[in-house]
């Protein structure tokens, strides 16, 4: 789409908003919905080129979390868009107290790699729910995936409703230059910054779902063989390209020999004793990153793994004995390599996380109900798991979204929805009384009147 073009349709979109009856709001995610169905397997094909997602994998972590959130829209955006009615205090007598919730009107949506379709889809069903237009902009890392969106979005969407526009970092830039009543970022804080930035000169709104080092805590009453099951699952799906993946392990000493051995059993148990000839396990996106994460693999320091496949741009699933000194532990991993630090009391793990930047996700392990109150209560991040990693993400009745450093601002579901709506406060005042007591000139007694009710 040319750049002309693509302005025409954004004040296209501010000036019809489509999506404000939420009925066809209602038809437009059924569409949706349906056209996801139909080129279900183009989807498939796309990310198995872009990343060597199996099926199984494609449909649990990208269709089947974007089929649930219109699922769970659907079901509830007529009671989300109604006003709400309030009681309005004595002293604005006669008078209703409402609030509304407005679209933003056209939004802006940007993308990334790692998860394509869901994290291109699931905030754009969000912002129709809520009635807007959008404008998405998808990753070009992922051509594939970038293609099939684009191809669904025309399939379903009028120009005035809902465009795609494709292109790098030229098209990232002149999107960012334009007037959007609100932006949606999600991707590396590198760039979440430029876009703050950006929103900033304009005073538009934003929300950025960003990442970090999600730290895993396990502390020694987990349950180890569990932990290590569910922390292998967390980290080593996508190859670790999971933006809520378990950045580092911090384990209790005490527990660091039998940990390592049952990831190590895991590894696999799950993804086989040579994942780089497995069929199920997905590549990283391109060189650049493969090297990238490639050279943190030290291999003085090897627990397990580090062996990679060129060609396929596999890097196997790999266990590093690490301290906070380490490259490895100043940067988001963002691939299949898995540090261990050691901790000897949890005061100090809860501290050292705290001194940290703020990550997106934290996972705790641990059976104690009081450490789990402790970590839950004490550390900062965005959301998390006790037990489990990364589920957290998988649900639509749950606000997702980081803090400070991991991003600012929440979706999925009702969060979803509250994001790219305006909430405008009214007061409706009735004509046929007026109360004086708020008039020139004061008296003693309209004085005592207000602080009677002022209070």
């Amino acid at each position: 789409m040319e750049r002309e073009e693509i302005l025409t349709c954004i004040e296209k979109q501010k000036a019809e908003r489509a999506f404000w009856d939420y009925k066809k709001r209602i038809k437009a995610l059924k569409k949706l919905y349906q056209n996801i169905l139909l080129m279900k397997e183009d989807i498939f094909a796309a990310l198995k080129a872009d990343l060597n997602k199996s099926e199984v994998e494609s449909y649990t972590t990208e269709i089947g979390m974007v089929l649930c959130e219109i699922s769970y829209m659907l079901r509830h955006i007529k009671k989300f868009s109604r006003p709400k009615k309030f009681r309005s205090e004595f002293f604005q007598f006669p008078a209703k107290s409402v609030i509304t919730p407005c679209p933003y009107g056209c939004v802006l949506i940007m993308s990334p790699w790692n998860y394509p379709f869901m994290l291109s889809i699931e905030p754009l069903v969000d912002a129709i729910s809520a009635g807007n237009s959008v404008v998405l902009k998808p990753s070009r890392y992922s051509h594939n995936t970038s293609c099939v969106i684009e191809k669904l979005v025309q399939k379903t969407f009028e120009t005035n409703e809902v465009i795609v526009v494709s292109g790098g970092r030229e098209e990232n830039a002149f999107l960012m230059e334009q007037d959007f009543d609100y932006i949606f970022y999600t991707g590396s804080t590198a760039v979440g910054k430029i876009v703050m930035q950006k929103a900033a000169e304009k005073f538009t709104p934003i929300t950025l779902e960003m990442g970090g080092k999600s730290p895993c805590i396990v502390d020694k009453t987990a349950d180890i063989p569990l932990a290590a099951r569910r922390i292998v699952f967390g980290k080593f799906l996508n190859s670790g390209q999971t933006c809520v993946a378990p950045d580092f392990i911090y384990c209790d000493k005490a527990v660091k020999a039998q940990l390592v051995e049952e990831l190590k059993k895991q590894i696999q148990i799950q993804y086989s004793e040579d994942p780089l000839t497995n069929e199920n396990y997905p590549k990283i996106i391109n060189q650049k990153h493969f090297d990238k994460v490639k050279n943190y693999i030290d291999n003085d320091r090897l627990l397990y793994g580090g062996k990679v496949n060129e060609e396929k741009l596999k890097i196997q699933p790999t266990l590093l004995d690490s301290d906070f000194d380490r490259p490895e532990m100043n940067c988001e991993m963002f691939g299949p390599v898995l540090p261990i630090v050691t901790f000897e009391e949890l005061d100090e793990a809860i501290a050292k996380v705290n001194s940290m930047s703020t990550p997106l996700a934290l996972y705790f392990f641990s059976q104690s109900k009081q450490n789990q109150n402790e970590v839950t209560s004490r550390c900062k991040f965005g959301g998390g798991c006790i037990n489990d990693t990364i589920m957290h993400i998988a649900s639509s009745t749950l606000p997702f979204g980081g803090l400070k450093q991991s991003g600012m601002g929440q979706y999925h579901g009702k969060a979803g929805f509250d994001t790219f709506t305006h909430y405008k406060s009214i007061i409706d005042k009735k004509t046929y009384f007026d109360l004086p007591v708020r008039y020139q000139p004061y008296t003693d007694k309209h004085y005592k009147l207000i602080k009677f009710f002022m209070k």
